[in-house]
């Protein structure tokens, strides 16, 4: 991400010139203009004080939050407006470039105020806004007493981020309402520290499913991203975390494989601790979770972070059938309209959001529960994944 730094500036000043000149032509007075660059300026003071301001601190997150839901409300509207503009300035390079039409600069500043008020959705009432999403998979080896088998997946709830008790309950609510054998959690069930699950343990523990609740650690759980008063403080910052997911009723898979029995048949829950590519952390070991696993036996794998399914999981000697993973959060921003899905982080992940297969494998990558940073979600809403596994003949 930091060798875009460069083109993600360019490209904010040109924007942010280039549409200052539909705001010039519509524009009677200099009051306008100065509010408009006053946006610029609320900004970079934004910018400077989470800089300066202690790293990690609960001031420099709320500073974060804050910096990026209004650089959203600038910018997106003002990039997505823009082409209104650059096809005028098309036709006006064949006129002998005559000023600027009236109209068509009304027509780019309504556009952005309608794209304003989509992101103003997304970052106020769209941290809530769940999707149930349902995919069936069919296996020819799947044993045959589960099959019609339900998985609800969640993941990436960042408790920390939380503060609409209605808001998350609704969320809770739809979990329980699908009814699902299991409930698998894929990591990152807080921001940094254990205490921030505190208030939500009533609420999370009432999650209901015939065959067990099953989770796994993320790369948030481990508190790497904030300063500890000691090593010992953070250790016990884990300790605390990992009780947190047995007081919620939830069995913590730590790199180790735990069988479900139905019918005198069974499949294997596999659950590594956090895999990551680049600069994360490489904790999880699926060698060691598979270790006392048959080669024959049908596999589910909880892995936070999508990349380990191509860094390790793919060319594992041992088959694993399903991978369910989370962790990138689709961004939180970024368009799902009509079969057509992109987000900025798919040019981070190769594997971002959806259903994935190669080599007779699959990755199913959440879109996630909750929210980091940007307080709310603009195109790519919370998920709530179900997953039906199906026999084929």
């Amino acid at each position: 991400m930091a060798n875009r730094l460069p083109l993600i500036i360019l490209l904010w000043v040109f924007t942010d010139f280039y549409f200052f000149q539909a705001v010039k032509t519509l524009s009677g007075s200099a009051m306008y203009s100065w509010l408009y660059w006053l946006i610029d300026l609320l900004l970079i003071g934004f910018m400077l004080a989470a800089i300066f301001v202690r790293r990690g601190s609960r001031v420099q997150q709320l500073l974060i939050t804050w910096l990026m839901g209004l650089m959203l409300l600038a910018f997106v509207p003002r990039l997505f407006s823009l082409p209104i503009l650059l096809i005028e300035d098309l036709t006006r390079l064949f006129r002998g470039f005559p000023p600027r039409s009236y109209w068509v600069s009304e027509l780019t500043v309504a556009m952005a105020l309608i794209l304003s008020l989509i992101v103003l959705f997304g970052i106020t009432l769209g941290k809530h806004f769940y999707r149930i999403r349902r995919e069936t998979l069919s296996f020819p080896d799947l044993p045959e007493a589960f099959d019609g088998f339900t998985i609800t997946q969640i993941t990436d709830v960042h408790s920390g981020s939380f503060s609409n008790a209605a808001g998350v309950q609704k969320g809770l609510d739809l979990i329980n309402a699908q009814q699902s054998d299991v409930i698998l959690f894929t990591g990152d069930l807080v921001n940094n520290q254990a205490t921030e699950m505190d208030p939500w343990i009533p609420a999370f523990a009432k999650l209901k499913a015939s065959m067990g609740k099953f989770s796994v650690l993320g790369n948030h759980d481990y508190g790497d991203y904030i300063r500890w008063e000691s090593a010992e403080a953070k250790r016990v910052n884990l300790a605390r975390l990992k009780q947190v997911h047995q007081d919620i009723g939830f069995r913590l898979l730590l790199d180790e494989a735990i069988e479900l029995h139905k019918d005198g048949q069974s499949i294997t829950l596999l659950g590594v601790e956090n895999w990551g590519k680049g600069g994360f952390h490489k904790y999880g070991d699926l060698g060691k979770a598979t270790a006392s696993v048959a080669e024959a036996a049908f596999k589910i794998l909880l892995s936070h972070d999508p990349s380990h399914w191509e860094g390790v999981t793919l060319d594992h000697d041992k088959h694993v059938h399903l991978t369910l993973s989370g962790h990138t959060h689709g961004m939180q921003f970024g368009i799902e309209l009509f079969g057509f899905k992109w987000s900025p982080i798919k040019y981070v992940y190769k594997q971002w959001a959806g259903l994935y297969k190669q080599k007779d494998r699959f990755l199913y990558v959440n879109r996630g529960f909750g929210f980091l940073g940007l307080k709310g979600r603009i195109g790519i809403w919370p998920e709530i994944a179900v997953i039906t596994l199906k026999r084929s003949t």
